[in-house]
């Protein structure tokens, strides 16, 4: 709880804060990467070229701060545990918050400037460290459910064994563990990092893929687009590297497995949504569902420019045979050639239509894809009655989903 004292003062500042909230995250990032460069090898650095990141912390700033003062409607123990995942396959340790603190709290004074009395600035480092202290110890539970032996030590080494070409810029990477250790468990949804030197001197980069094969199997399986820049944006730096530079017999770190989200449920129902790649959390479930639970009743909705970009299109006749309650729904801009020998599908042109999209009672929902296609199929659902507590989604970058 925010202190009495601080909570008038925070209230009171508040719309000075969001009003320079970019201002003051652009700030800070400059500041604590001119004295701690290191870091740069664990924040996206094509988010902080394209702003987001920085738009992104200070929506999440701001928000905090609101739900601490009694205002807001954003559901924080979801969004700290979402952020706890994501920090703990990063290797974020405690002492890390230090910095960001410190050099949080500089920018917030060098950009609000005098207003920003001694009496502003303990309210404001006081929603931080609430902030900071709420994850620090989320992060710290993961680390040791994980079996880290100590906070950030989360890389292993990983050997490639096989490459597979799944669509136009789209490949799987087969792993098994280099010592030869055992391969941890995970959820389907789960995801983990994969970090990568960069070439010419440019430091590491991390990057987070979900894990696209059956839990339980002898091996991990990661299936990643290469993002090609557009609208000034770059190129995807890992996924450039790992399509050009990486092949059967070369070494990966890896993270173990994180997210808070299932992408199979607890039972009843189940409907999946993906769109391009985001289809990898779905092929996961499909595949741990044809072993464990093979007679559930499970949709499958898929939405790719064309049938030649669907990665993995071939791989749903076999998981329909295992599961003869798959239903598959396919929707493709360009539907030519959309039809596939042994795969019972209805393939239709154009976008998702979410009020097309067959539902059962009590159904369980996982979304996963880019951020306006998730906003789009949630909102539809919710307006034909699936509660939002039962529909899940998985968010790769700085973005949320509202409503």
């Amino acid at each position: 709880m925010l202190s009495e004292s601080s909570a008038a003062v925070v209230a009171a500042t508040l719309p000075a804060v969001q009003a320079h909230g970019e201002a003051i995250t652009g700030r800070f990032y400059q500041r604590m990467f001119d004295a701690h460069p290191e870091l740069l090898n664990i924040f996206n650095r094509g988010n902080q070229a394209t702003g987001q990141q920085k738009a992104a912390l200070a929506a999440a700033v701001v928000a905090y701060a609101e739900h601490l003062t009694g205002g807001g409607d954003v559901p924080w123990g979801p969004v700290l545990d979402r952020i706890a995942h994501k920090h703990a396959s990063l290797g974020i340790t405690a002492a890390q918050y230090t910095i960001v603190g410190r050099h949080l709290l500089a920018a917030v004074g060098e950009v609000l400037g005098d207003a920003v009395t001694a009496e502003v600035a303990a309210a404001w480092d006081e929603v931080y460290w609430l902030l900071a202290c709420e994850l620090i110890a989320r992060e710290a539970r993961l680390y040791t459910l994980a079996g880290v032996a100590e906070d950030g030590a989360v890389w292993r080494d990983w050997r490639v064994t096989a490459r597979t070409r799944e669509a136009a810029d789209v490949v799987s990477f087969t792993l098994v563990p280099a010592d030869g250790g055992p391969v941890p468990a995970f959820t389907p949804g789960q995801y983990v990092s994969v970090a990568v030197d960069l070439d010419g001197g440019r430091g590491q980069q991390i990057r987070q893929y979900s894990l696209s094969g059956r839990p339980g199997a002898p091996d991990w399986r990661i299936t990643v687009k290469r993002v090609r820049g557009a609208a000034g944006a770059p190129d995807g730096m890992v996924s450039t590297f790992l399509h050009e530079r990486v092949a059967a017999g070369d070494t990966l770190r890896l993270s173990p497995p994180f997210g808070e989200v299932s992408a199979v449920g607890d039972g009843g129902p189940l409907l999946l949504v993906s769109a391009g790649i985001g289809l990898t959390p779905a092929m996961s479930a499909l595949e741990h569902l044809a072993v464990t639970e093979p007679e559930r009743e499970v949709v499958l909705v898929h939405a790719d420019r064309a049938a030649s970009a669907h990665a993995r299109r071939e791989e749903l006749p076999r998981l329909q045979e295992r599961l003869p309650n798959l239903s598959v729904r396919l929707w493709y801009e360009d539907a030519a050639d959309g039809e596939l020998a042994g795969l019972k599908a209805e393939v239709a042109t154009g976008l998702v239509d979410p009020d097309r999209i067959p539902l059962s009672p009590g159904v369980r929902v996982h979304l996963c894809g880019p951020v306006p296609f998730m906003s789009l199929v949630r909102s539809g659902l919710r307006r034909r009655g699936v509660p939002a507590d039962r529909i899940a989604y998985e968010v790769f970058g700085p973005g949320m989903l509202r409503g």
